[in-house]
């Protein structure tokens, strides 16, 4: 029998049940966990602020795991990677959570926008437990035939991988769409997982500096030992003396980019007025309906010819890229020390409210 946490609904303590091993289908893969990480989703999931979430669920939706075992060869021929290659036991993996796109919707073929797809499902959000091992807090994890694979290089380690976990391509996404050019000032708002690997991978993009906007104080820490060239504490600062550090930082002007990772309704106004006039906004944090806010359409919008992009997710070239990057930058940035803990199926509770209550940077699930 294997193992699997399952959250059976919002609010409700997590269970640690039993489960068979599965056998894959042909096209089919069956891998050993190795580590799933907790991150903010996890959280909205258990405060039951996502819609759609068909509960009970195994969550975990960004992993890493050894193949244990390969369906039988289909048609197109054994299971392979996003690059063709056969995959092989042994090999240690991550995969796109979002399984099912259609490609052949709308949204798939002509908006060119497959997170947008109706068809789409995500391990260890929208896939039932009644369904099988289809999320990361578990000893097993049975990706269905079709699920993106990408192996990890020998020279990333699956902890450094985690490290930034789901908010590494979701950042990648938001600061591709940033268009970051060299020597822009950038602001992120947020110091989690998103809002650091945002600020990590602006300074990849040339920016000629980098200001982080979020707290508490252990990951402005963490943005700080990751080369932001300055925090500001949401704890000990106003929006206004927020706004004049920024013009001051900026010769009066304002941020070139700014990415919201921080999914606080409250924090797309201020990050509107903190981009300069002409500048660019990316909205990433408002993954969940946290509520509503203001702004002045004229002030900040309209007049300041301000361009706002919205950002939801990533796709399976994302986390190609993510893969890549952290691989070849392993060296500049150590990606572990974002780890805070490590935490068995039995505890994982406690890492969930650790999450939650953002006493870590990041938390992993270790069966």
């Amino acid at each position: 029998m294997i193992s699997a946490v399952v959250m059976t609904g919002p609010g409700a303590p997590l269970e640690v049940r039993a489960f068979e091993r599965p056998e894959p289908e042909p096209g089919a893969v069956l891998l050993e966990t190795l580590g799933s990480e907790v991150c903010g989703t996890d959280a909205h999931l258990w405060k039951g602020q996502l819609a759609g979430v068909p509960y009970p669920i195994i969550p975990g939706h960004v992993s890493v795991g050894r193949i244990a075992a390969l369906g039988p060869a289909t048609a197109s021929g054994v299971p392979k990677d996003v690059s063709g290659a056969p995959l092989e036991v042994g090999q240690v993996v991550t995969f796109l959570d979002v399984y099912g796109t259609c490609g052949r919707c709308w949204y798939c073929t002509v908006g060119h926008a497959t997170t947008r797809c109706p068809s789409r499902k995500v391990y260890g959000i929208t896939l039932s437990a009644d369904e099988g091992l289809l999320g990361g807090w578990a000893e097993y994890i049975y990706l269905r035939p079709g699920v993106h694979v990408i192996p990890l290089p020998a020279e990333l380690d699956w902890r450094a991988f985690l490290a930034a976990g789901c908010g590494m391509p979701t950042a990648l996404h938001a600061v591709t769409l940033g268009e970051i050019a060299f020597g822009d000032t950038v602001v992120v708002q947020g110091a989690g997982p998103v809002g650091l690997s945002a600020a990590v991978l602006a300074q990849l993009r040339g920016a000629g500096s980098v200001i982080v906007v979020g707290g508490p104080e252990v990951r402005l820490d963490a943005a700080t030992r990751f080369g932001a060239d300055a925090v500001l504490d949401i704890a000990t600062t106003t929006p206004e003396e927020r706004l004049a550090a920024v013009r001051e930082a900026t010769g009066g002007r304002g941020a070139d980019v700014t990415i919201e990772a921080t999914g606080v309704p409250a924090a797309v106004p201020e990050g509107m007025r903190l981009t300069r006039d002409a500048g660019r906004y990316v909205v990433v944090g408002q993954y969940t309906d946290a509520g509503t806010a203001t702004f002045n359409p004229h002030l900040d919008l309209n007049q300041k010819h301000l361009e706002v992009r919205g950002c939801w997710g990533s796709d399976v070239g994302h986390v190609y890229r993510s893969v890549r990057v952290m691989a070849r930058y392993a060296r500049q940035f150590s990606w572990t020390d974002l780890i805070s803990g490590e935490y068995a199926l039995a505890e994982a509770q406690k890492a969930l409210e650790d999450v939650a209550a953002q006493r870590v940077v990041k938390a992993l699930v270790v069966p």
